[in-house]
């Protein structure tokens, strides 16, 4: 019972970082890039997909088309304002952005991004951990036999290095498709 939730937990940290690493572009175009840019409409924040379908007509561009025409200024607006290093091109139906190619000064920016929130990920599954061994901890203290306490810890301790070896995994894969030219 409680390696599941502490599985769980781990399991979550490695879904949040790869939803991270599809952020953190690579050169080529990709919808989900634009997936935490929250746009102003209708008196409520949204996501721009709620607002606007994206596309990606080829590997160097994405194509915003909004719902409704009186929202493209706030979605340039938002595009803009989310840090992301883009310019939207509007051209008063839909947005373009153009992905320049990136730099190998770029490059390096990327991977430290990555490696950001590959140490991210693996504090969130330090904590399960921890969290795990004190479970098992009280229930020995409750009155569980130490054997089965250590086989729990055993348990807890295997979870983490799996997981850890797993989001290592998906950095390495990020880290060769960003400095790959």
């Amino acid at each position: 019972m409680l390696c599941m939730e502490v599985e769980e937990s781990m399991s979550g940290a490695v879904e949040h970082f790869s939803a991270a690493l599809v952020k953190i572009r690579a050169g080529k175009a990709n919808p989900e890039m634009l997936s935490g840019v929250n746009v102003e409409a209708y008196g409520a924040s949204s996501p721009l997909n709620a607002v606007a379908t994206i596309n990606t007509p080829d590997a160097r561009s994405l194509v915003i088309k909004p719902f409704d025409r009186g929202t493209i200024q706030n979605i340039e607006k938002a595009i803009i304002n989310s840090n992301l290093g883009f310019n939207p091109q509007n051209d008063g139906s839909m947005i373009r952005i153009n992905i320049p190619p990136l730099t190998s000064e770029r490059r390096q920016q990327l991977v430290k991004m990555a490696k950001a929130e590959l140490e991210t990920a693996k504090v969130s599954i330090r904590n399960s951990r921890k969290d795990g061994m004190e479970g098992v901890k009280k229930l020995v203290k409750d009155g569980l036999s130490e054997d089965v306490g250590k086989d729990g810890e055993a348990q807890v301790q295997s979870l983490t290095d799996s997981y850890v070896k797993k989001i290592e995994g998906l950095y390495e894969i990020k880290e060769k498709d960003i400095l790959t030219v």
